[in-house]
């Protein structure tokens, strides 16, 4: 399972670009003929590197101060963006992915209209992958860091890889929430998690305090693991956030026998292991060696080992 290596560089046609939330955007982009094969395999955790260099400047007064003079430049490095959704129809796949306008590149990706083209490379990196004898997959996102776990998390219910699966969200507050979601009563629902073959238990966690628990998400994480009796060896954690968050999940998962997943960020100018610009430091593979090692993010990764990584 996830084990799909096929790459090319295609046109997609932008088939929505739609406000979610504050400072965060759903874009669609569809793909045909040999774009559609190839990334109908587009495994979780992997990422494309779309070309801004087609994208229109946003109106003068949605420009911030500080970005101003950035906003004058020509964007020529492609950027990186995971996927919350994959969709797959007759000769078709369309990729969905949720980014946060805050930058001169993702500003202009604002302005997107349906039927405008983008270059779209991919699918790039090593995704998630799951490991045998697992039966509890828990699933841990940070702001931003939430598309490649929702489409985790949807591939898992459809798999059946899993027969305990539970997604554990953090955002700085209810509104800031990078989910499609309804709220109805006191409830909150993420709309893409209902109705799959395989339940998803959700637990939301905002830093204001606006839903769920009150503080960082890996508070619920652990009260999860307090209250059952799954052994560590059958628990796989996955995670992708800020990194300060990714290195918690990895430490609660050597502190308690579990295996885990990160998926770091690092600034991916190329995507293709030509730049090597994204390097991630690694602890020694084996006891007989005493210095750290380096792997290229885009190639390697975006997905390692939590226990492997050193975390600045």
């Amino acid at each position: 399972m996830f084990s799909r290596k096929i790459k090319g560089d295609y046109p997609a046609i932008v088939t929505y670009n739609r406000a979610m939330g504050p400072g965060y955007y759903r874009l669609g982009l569809e793909f045909s003929d040999q774009g559609a094969e190839v990334m109908a395999g587009f495994m979780p955790g992997q990422f494309v590197e779309i070309d801004m260099t087609t994208t229109a400047m946003p109106d003068p007064a949605r420009i911030p101060a500080h970005l101003e003079d950035a906003m004058t430049r020509q964007i020529l490095l492609r950027r990186p963006f995971s996927i919350c959704a994959l969709h797959t129809e007759q000769a078709k796949s369309t990729i969905d992915i949720i980014y946060a306008a805050v930058g001169p590149a993702t500003l202009r990706l604002t302005t997107c209209k349906p039927g405008d083209i983008l270059q779209t490379m991919g699918p790039l990196g090593r995704g998630f992958w799951m490991p045998e004898g697992k039966t509890t997959a828990l699933m841990v996102a940070g702001g931003v860091g939430a598309p490649p776990i929702q489409h985790l998390a949807v591939t898992l219910a459809h798999h059946s890889a899993c027969p305990t699966l539970a997604l554990f969200t953090g955002a700085r507050s209810l509104n800031n929430l990078p989910f499609e979601w309804q709220r109805k009563a006191d409830t909150v629902t993420l709309t893409e998690l209902c109705h799959l073959p395989t339940p998803v238990e959700v637990y939301l966690a905002t830093d204001d305090g606006s839903y769920g628990h009150h503080g960082l998400v890996t508070g619920p994480l652990l009260e999860w693991l307090e209250q059952h009796e799954t052994p560590g060896e059958e628990i796989i954690l996955y995670a992708c956030g800020p990194e300060l968050m990714l290195k918690a999940v990895a430490q609660i998962g050597m502190e308690l026998g579990i295996d885990s997943q990160v998926s770091m960020e690092r600034r991916m100018a190329c995507g293709i292991n030509l730049c090597q610009g994204c390097a991630v430091e690694l602890k020694p593979a084996c006891a007989c060696q005493t210095e750290t090692v380096y792997k290229m993010c885009c190639q390697d990764g975006p997905v390692f080992e939590g226990k492997d990584v050193v975390f600045e």
